[in-house]
């Protein structure tokens, strides 16, 4: 990905704007030059600036979704990176897990991801510009009492690792960024449904800053890697993965929420 700086000022959408580690995300790339449209349902912590436009938007319906993005295309003329930051998670065994909260969770993290990368995707290949997505350990590896939110994650890496041999031909990256636990909604409050932010888990172990996650994030984006494990948990488990499905199981056992039932 080239810097925006030195040159025609870029533009870089984000949803989940209003989260922690979007906000984080946003700030470090202001600093750089970037112009940033931050999406997200609830806009009201985000301020408006020369170079920071929130716009509220529910994740959650597609049509609304779909509006939105070809205004933001409209509005602005060179989209070279679009961040897809949304998500929640269910923590709980599977016997707890609702049919409501798993299509609830899988309508924020992956269909609307889904759903923002082909209205997208055209500013994207005018730009040569940058998918990138923001997965987790969950997305490559199991993790205990989150089987819906790694769902989730599997899904978008299945979808934008597809997407990437799509697009390669058009100039345009797709890079997958998978961070361990960010402590980026501490406060974060359950909804109806079982819902909650990822960065609220009283399970968390090792767990980055929002800030610190960003850093490591857009680091490794500006290396133009595919791939990015986030975090000392991130890079371990990804390590173990490959080495050995059995011992990443182990010892992921016993890492979040102590022993196994």
């Amino acid at each position: 990905m080239t810097s925006a700086k030195g040159g025609e000022r870029k533009t870089a959408v984000i949803s989940g704007g209003a989260g922690g580690l979007g906000t984080a995300l946003s700030e470090r790339l202001q600093d750089q030059g970037w112009r940033v449209v931050l999406l997200d349902r609830d806009i009201a912590t985000l301020a408006v600036s020369d170079s920071q436009q929130p716009v509220q938007c529910d994740l959650t319906d597609a049509e609304q979704l779909a509006n939105c993005c070809a205004q933001i295309c409209a509005d602005h003329g060179r989209i070279a990176l679009v961040i897809y930051s949304a998500g929640v998670t269910a923590i709980g065994p599977v016997a707890d897990l609702t049919d409501a909260a798993h299509r609830q969770l899988f309508e924020i993290n992956y269909f609307a991801a889904a759903t923002m990368a082909q209205a997208f995707q055209g500013a994207l290949r005018q730009t040569q510009g940058t998918h990138l997505v923001l997965t987790s350990v969950a997305g490559f590896a199991p993790l205990r009492q989150r089987a819906a939110y790694a769902a989730s994650k599997h899904a978008m890496a299945g979808f934008f690792g597809s997407l990437r041999a799509e697009e390669e031909a058009h100039g345009v990256q797709v890079c997958i960024a998978a961070p361990s636990f960010v402590a980026t909604n501490p406060a974060g409050a359950t909804d109806p449904n079982g819902l909650t932010p990822p960065g609220n888990a009283s399970d968390a172990f090792d767990a980055m800053t929002a800030d610190q996650a960003a850093k490591e994030i857009l680091r490794g984006l500006h290396k133009g890697k595919d791939f990015v494990p986030v975090g000392r948990v991130a890079k371990i488990a990804h390590l173990l993965t490959r080495l050995s499905p059995t011992l990443y199981q182990w010892v992921m056992a016993r890492m979040v929420r102590g022993k196994p039932d």
